[in-house]
């Protein structure tokens, strides 16, 4: 009975806090009040301070992780709005999330390896930069650890947003589509989101970068694993 409500205190802190918080963003738009990275932090915090079991905390809330997949699927909708656009620029937007996805890969192998991490670590990063559900699978397939990579998944959003900031500030970065492609690919549904507050056009952007570097990766995972061995 006591784990059964200590299941639900953490479930009401997480959905609470996402509720919260999210009024400070929309006030404040900066990466560091993003509920992406608030919430964690606050169950950090509470988890160090009154303990957690983290299978069972992930038991009882796995179907968190599972609405993020009709999520994505729900990006279509402003995708279907904006179709002409993107059928005009179809082919930069193909070379901009190749191009993405092939650096953030081999960067993240790259650099795991030089820092002497885990094999398992190491295909666990691989996935890091596209939305959760399909990282989660990429990872599953390549032998990484799916719940690792959620984590990595979130601390790209969040690092991807900051980022971003600072390169819209100090990049010329006049067209649209160049602004929404470097949230979608770069920090997958956390920067499409910051794209939105950007602009319609960036959102819509960001939203297809962000599903096309999902089903490319998907899709490229059995070759990746077979070379990474």
């Amino acid at each position: 009975m006591r784990s059964e409500l200590a299941s639900l205190a953490w479930l009401a802190v997480t959905l609470g806090g996402y509720y919260l918080l999210k009024p400070l963003y929309r006030k404040r738009p900066r990466w560091w009040t993003s509920p992406l990275f608030t919430v964690p932090v606050l169950l950090i915090a509470l988890g160090l301070l009154f303990g957690m079991n983290y299978p069972v905390y992930i038991r009882d809330t796995h179907w968190l992780v599972l609405m993020l997949g009709p999520a994505t699927v729900a990006f279509a909708l402003p995708i279907w709005r904006y179709r002409r656009l993107i059928r005009q620029h179809w082919a930069a937007l193909l070379a901009g999330v190749l191009g993405g996805s092939t650096v953030a890969m081999s960067s993240a192998w790259g650099l795991a390896t030089l820092f002497g991490l885990s094999g398992s670590l190491r295909l666990s990063l691989v996935p890091r930069s596209i939305t959760t559900p399909l990282a989660m699978l990429v990872s599953a397939d390549i032998g990484g650890v799916p719940d690792l990579t959620a984590l990595f998944v979130v601390i790209t959003g969040v690092a991807g947003i900051a980022l971003g900031e600072l390169l819209l500030k100090y990049l010329p970065l006049r067209s649209a589509l160049a602004r929404g492609a470097l949230f979608g690919v770069g920090a997958h549904g956390a920067g499409t989101a910051k794209a939105w507050d950007v602009g319609a056009e960036e959102g819509t952007i960001a939203s297809l970068a962000m599903v096309l570097a999902g089903l490319l990766n998907v899709l490229a995972a059995p070759g990746v694993a077979w070379l990474l061995r």
